[in-house]
């Protein structure tokens, strides 16, 4: 049995979001441990911050439950994406 890893996961989240045109940039921070993976923002104006994680046994470090938690609190859309599923639900008008 195969296990998906993380790339694979975001290599297919990069994919779908392109196929109905729109962005999934990467994004990296000088000195911020636990920023996302990935900044989706889809055709319909919607602006997601995405964490790719692998499906078995893929977890949040403490930094990034809480870039997460201020993210939120700041009213922004945090999603974590570990299989095909979670991708379809991020999709999902």
């Amino acid at each position: 049995m195969t296990v998906k890893l993380e790339s694979a996961i975001e290599t297919e989240l990069v994919m779908r979001v392109r196929a109905l045109g729109g962005r999934a940039e990467k994004v990296t921070t000088l000195g911020r441990r636990g920023f996302f993976d990935r900044l989706v923002v889809l055709p319909d104006g919607r602006v997601l911050f995405v964490e790719c994680k692998r499906p078995k046994g893929g977890r949040l470090s403490a930094h990034q439950i809480e870039r997460h938690r201020i993210y939120k609190a700041l009213g922004a859309v945090v999603v974590t994406v570990l299989n095909s599923a979670d991708i379809d639900d991020l999709l999902r008008p």
